[in-house]
C-alpha cells in the first residue's frame, strides 16, 4: 500500500520515509484536515472527537508555553519557552544600527525516538 520514496513526509494514506534529507518533488505537507483524518482512523474517533482533541492539545501546549512551563512528550520533543536578549541589528535597505527590543520565542527540541524514526534507525 505504501512504497518507498526519497522523503520524510505524511501523505494522506502512509508515511513516506527515507533516511537521506534529499529534495523530494512529491512532498506533499500535512494539513490539519488530513491530521484529523489520520488521528480519527488510528484512534477509531470521529473526525469532530478528534478535531476537538487535536485543538485541546494545541490549546494545551500553547497555554503552558504561554506561562513559562515546558512541556515534555517522552519520544516525541520538547515544546520549551525561550526568551531572547535586546540586540542591535542592521536596516538591510540603509545599513544604520536598528535597536531590536527583547522578545519570547518557542523552542523545539525532537525527542530521541523521534529522532531515530526520522533516521530510519
Amino acid at each position: 500500500m505504501c512504497e518507498e520514496r526519497e522523503c520524510l513526509t505524511f501523505v494522506r494514506d502512509c508515511v513516506l520515509m527515507s533516511p537521506t534529507h534529499g529534495e523530494c518533488a512529491e512532498v506533499l505537507p500535512v494539513n490539519k484536515g488530513e491530521l484529523v483524518e489520520s488521528i480519527a482512523s488510528g484512534a477509531n474517533l470521529s473526525k469532530t472527537d478528534a478535531e476537538s482533541a487535536l485543538n485541546a492539545f494545541i490549546s494545551s501546549v500553547q497555554s503552558a508555553v504561554a506561562d513559562g512551563d515546558k512541556v515534555t512528550l517522552p519520544g516525541f520533543g520538547t515544546f520549551a519557552p525561550s526568551a531572547r536578549k535586546a540586540r542591535t541589528g542592521m536596516n538591510p535597505q540603509t545599513r544604520e544600527p536598528i535597536q531590536i527590543a527583547a522578545s519570547k520565542t518557542v523552542k523545539f527540541t525532537v525527542g530521541s525516538d523521534f529522532k531515530k524514526r526520522v533516521n530510519g534507525s
